[in-house]
């Protein structure tokens, strides 16, 4: 007897399911809130040097400060510099005085802001970039940029400890591990009294954020049986886009950097709670030989499911004669991902797909500018326009197969980006119905990638490759805030980068076996036993091909 038909016996979608998918979803929620916080937390509003004496309206630009404040080519007051001395302006008593001094006329000097800058208050109270004493802007734009930078890397690490640690100690443990870890470093980072403080801390935050994404997924799909895997991870990722859209209405809300901090961090409490009633995987459970607790966890999910259980055929010896077959001998390495030619193919498409899919999803999930929105409606309609793009995702991997939906999606993303370059500037209009439609594939793409991955992996490696491939693909998500910084070189070149590498990810993704109406494999001999693709041409061969 399988793992499968025990789950067949006890239900493999019912009650007991959608109650894991329900106390799962905060963390789900959690994730956007704090992954695509930047976009409110380290905006950076107008600004100017301040100046002794300055109108106390920001937006009041009269010839008072065209003498202190010199031009940009594009008409604008600098944001960052000065003039040496106050400019001579026609028919005043400062004109007069500059020319008894004997200045020149021509090619005023200029000089940075030495006193501090004063920012536009209108739309942000208060934002990591204009924090008292830390002033992120100009000369020090770098390390505004550079705070999700860190936190993403902290993601990275956090997703490779997270991997080994939930196939080593179980995927409930660590996951109270996560929620607690978020609480009190999320705590801290409000309170942080400096930069310094508040990078570590952040980057401490992504480390721990990271348990959910590597263990929340795997933990509904095992406990799911093959028919019901599409419908139950599509339905949890839209609670990803209902983060998305909350963190428009709670921006919108709290101007205040440190009280948004702290709106996104405090709902860890009752997640901690809520883990009371989330159950252990007993895939996981059967796999380490704790044979009695994963028969609890079966009789629990009949009882629910309202499953009339057999003695003999749920008894704890038949669970021990599955467990036998399955129990792993040797704990898991990230080496045993790279050890067999068709675990080492897998593993290396797929962190080169993560790659692309997080290094393009952020990259346009963070560049709100320039669309004729302001920062919440544009935040507003990139979750909104990730609905529809979920129902096509829902579609086309039971249809299309899980590998030709991840292709098509990246590529999507790819020529939405591709074509943006070529429209003008004065065609706001279709930029923003690319950048939308960018959007939509990308979320898409995020969407099948987690399904996808975690189909691939055998249960005893499977929060170890979600780990390393999750890995690789922070490294592209706290590469992409730093890419934005390449439009000094050249205006289109940060989304050139970012459709480039989501092209690369969609040919790579072809390379991956289809999963479509597979069981989960077991085992790393129950990966093996199919030989990888090794052409486009090759038919697809599902793991354990079930009866549709």
């Amino acid at each position: 007897m399988s793992f499968e038909e025990l789950l067949e016996q006890v239900g493999g979608f019912g009650p007991f399911q959608l109650r894991n998918v329900a106390l799962l979803a905060l963390p789900r929620v959690l994730l956007p809130l704090h992954f695509l916080l930047p976009i409110f937390l380290a905006a950076v509003p107008a600004h100017r040097c301040a100046l002794p004496g300055a109108p106390a309206n920001f937006s009041h630009q009269d010839a008072w400060l065209e003498a202190y404040i010199p031009r940009e080519p594009d008409g604008t007051l600098s944001s960052c510099l000065r003039f040496a001395y106050p400019q001579a302006l026609p028919n005043t008593t400062l004109g007069e005085e500059r020319q008894s001094r004997g200045e020149l006329e021509d090619e005023p000097a200029t000089v940075p802001c030495s006193q501090g800058w004063e920012y536009d208050h209108s739309e942000f109270s208060s934002t990591t970039a204009t924090e008292s004493q830390w002033d992120l802007v100009c000369e020090q734009k770098g390390l505004n940029r550079a705070a999700s930078t860190f936190f993403f890397a902290g993601v990275l690490v956090g997703a490779m400890a997270f991997g080994y640690l939930s196939d080593r100690f179980g995927r409930r443990r660590l996951l109270l591990v996560a929620y607690v870890s978020t609480l009190v470093l999320g705590l801290a980072s409000a309170a942080s009294v400096s930069y310094v403080m508040f990078a570590i801390t952040r980057t401490l935050t992504g480390s721990a954020l990271a348990g959910f994404t590597i263990i929340v997924m795997p933990l509904e799909l095992e406990w799911l049986d093959v028919e019901h895997r599409t419908v139950a991870g599509v339905l949890s990722s839209t609670f990803w886009t209902g983060g998305v859209m909350l963190l428009a209405l709670v921006g919108y809300l709290i101007r205040d950097w440190r009280w948004l901090l702290l709106a996104v961090t405090l709902p860890c409490a009752p997640g901690i709670l809520s883990l009371w009633w989330v159950p252990e995987s007993a895939r996981w459970l059967l796999t380490q030989g704790r044979v009695k607790e994963a028969h609890r966890y079966l009789l629990h999910c009949a009882r629910l499911n309202g499953r009339p259980v057999c003695e003999d055929s749920l008894s704890q010896e038949a669970v021990s004669k599955v467990a036998a077959e399955e129990r792993v001998v040797r704990r898991p390495s990230y080496l045993d991902l790279f050890r067999t030619p068709r675990l080492r193919h897998i593993s290396l498409c797929c962190v080169v797909v993560w790659f692309g899919v997080n290094f393009s999803y952020y990259g346009l999930s963070l560049d709100v500018s320039g669309l004729g929105l302001n920062v919440y409606q544009t935040q507003l309609l990139f979750g909104a326009v990730e609905l529809p793009f979920k129902l096509l995702v829902y579609l086309s991997v039971r249809h299309a197969g899980r590998r030709l939906t991840q292709a098509g999606t990246l590529l999507g993303t790819a020529l939405a980006l591709g074509t943006r370059l070529l429209v003008t500037s004065d065609m706001k209009s279709w930029s923003t119905v690319l950048a939308v439609m960018g959007k939509g594939f990308s979320e898409a793409a995020f969407t099948t990638v987690y399904l996808f991955t975690s189909e691939l992996y055998p249960t005893v490696l499977r929060q170890t490759g979600m780990g390393l491939t999750a890995l690789v693909g922070r490294l592209g998500g706290s590469l992409a805030p730093l890419a934005a910084l390449l439009d000094g070189v050249w205006l289109s070149l940060p989304k050139l980068a970012y459709g480039g590498i989501a092209l690369l990810a969609a040919g790579t993704a072809l390379l991956l076996p289809e999963t479509r109406q597979a069981q989960l494999p077991e085992t790393i001999q129950d990966v093996e036993r199919k030989s990888a693709p090794t052409s486009l041409q090759e038919e697809e061969m599902p793991m354990k091909q079930v009866q549709n």
